[in-house]
């Protein structure tokens, strides 16, 4: 492996650094550092970052190649800053079996972009009816930690709490998509003035709260992890809260899409606004904003949902729920976050690398800048100011709701390993 200097980065934001890779590890962090035949990037004014892990990605592969492949999904993952995320399992087949896992990992391993952690089903084919192989997925080549049934609830109480149990013999957790399927059904958007409004059926923010109380009870009963898939009320903030306080080990993430997007774009009816959970409305957004600052919500992870135009590019009731976010999260975080002055970057860091990679239970990401680290690392020029254009985006969806608007930051430098997968903001 060859040798890299970054040479006066802000490491986490604070105090500027020389540091030194070596061999796939960090070898040195301080000043003046230098080292014969290396190449060297000029870092200053940059922020230096652990690299970005990603509890909540959508990589379509198997089953939906049209929409996005591991491939094109970890570049696209690469160009966002992140040199881990996980892929969640509803694809086609369903990610419920050891086979499906490893042949997952393997891709992930194949692409050499970022490392690819496939989330295993918690039931059979995604039905809620039977627990699928959650110990032969765990015990696989990709070592599952993170099950979800994600884009559909487990809704049946009896099933999530055997799942709950089940993942304690080997530190699991269940990733729950909050959505009472009953108080949903044909629901388009947030329920509230804006669907009134519209004559769009409503999606209540109880149909999440309720969910998530049962669960966190849940995992109280049984002494289990329990994860909270792309948290969007302020009644669900709420919650959490509590059961943290009680001590229960109860972890959420929020998409950047929720810290920054509200019901009102729905007006549009451009259905790249259509996604799952709905926007909700700007209360919403800033309780979001607060939890993730204060540490309420633990993350903030992507919810990366690709889809062909065909499946977006129709009437709103027609269209598929989702969107991308791989390219353009560090940016919109940035944004929320970070100009409004909620969270350092230091804070970016936790929320989006240390955070994320200790809920996963992901060895050799989400790991201090320092000496013998794995040099995965992530380098920010903060004061760039760009115009999003879905036409340069490495994904192979375009469905984003920010084309034309300007986000700051850009993600110049990403290195997996020691080994750069993006150069002066471009693929390697």
């Amino acid at each position: 492996m060859s040798t890299t200097l970054i040479r006066g980065a802000q490491v986490l934001g604070g105090e500027t650094r020389d540091v030194l890779i070596d061999g796939g590890l960090v070898a040195a962090v301080g000043t003046g550092l230098a080292a014969d035949g290396a190449e060297v990037y000029e870092a200053a004014g940059q922020i230096l970052l652990p690299g970005l892990v990603d509890l909540h990605t959508h990589l379509r592969e198997p089953g939906r190649e049209d929409s996005e492949t591991v491939l094109t999904g970890t570049r696209a993952a690469a160009l966002g800053g992140f040199t881990a995320v996980h892929a969640m399992a509803n694809t086609f087949p369903v990610a419920d079996t050891a086979g499906v896992v490893e042949q997952v990992w393997r891709l992930g391993r194949e692409s050499g972009y970022c490392d690819v952690q496939p989330v295993g089903a918690v039931t059979v084919g995604l039905a809620g009816k039977q627990l699928a192989e959650l110990g032969a997925m765990a015990d696989s080549a990709a070592g599952v930690r993170v099950f979800s049934d994600d884009g559909k609830c487990v809704d049946d109480a009896v099933i999530m709490r055997r799942a709950l149990e089940y993942v304690k013999a080997f530190d699991g957790v269940i990733a729950q998509h909050a959505q009472e399927p009953r108080l949903t059904e044909g629901a388009q958007m947030n329920e509230g003035v804006v669907s009134g409004e519209l004559g769009l059926r409503g999606w209540p923010a109880v149909a999440e709260e309720s969910v998530i109380a049962r669960d966190v009870l849940l995992a109280a009963h049984v002494g289990s992890r329990v994860h909270v898939c792309h948290l969007s009320t302020a009644g669900s903030v709420e919650i959490v809260r509590w059961a943290k306080s009680k001590g229960w080990d109860v972890t959420a993430e929020v998409t950047p899409h929720h810290l920054l997007l509200t019901d009102e774009l729905v007006r549009t009816y451009d259905p790249v606004y259509k996604v799952n959970p709905p926007l909700r409305t700007e209360a919403d957004v800033l309780a979001l904003r607060e939890a993730l600052a204060d540490g309420t919500i633990d993350c903030v992870a992507t919810d990366h949902a690709p889809h062909p135009h065909e499946d977006k590019d129709c009437e709103w009731a027609a269209a598929a729920m989702g969107m991308v976010g791989l390219e353009t999260a560090l940016s919109v975080v940035q944004h929320t976050m970070v100009d409004t002055g909620l969270l350092d970057w230091a804070g970016v860091a936790d929320r989006m690398s240390f955070r994320p990679a200790a809920i996963g239970r992901l060895a050799g990401h989400g790991r201090p800048i320092a000496a013998g680290e794995p040099a995965n690392l992530t380098l920010v020029d903060p004061a760039y100011r760009g115009v999003v254009n879905p036409a340069g985006f490495a994904s192979r969806s375009r469905n984003t709701p920010y084309e034309g608007r300007e986000l700051p930051g850009r993600v110049t430098a990403t290195f997996l390993r020691g080994t750069a997968t993006v150069r002066d903001g471009k693929l390697v």
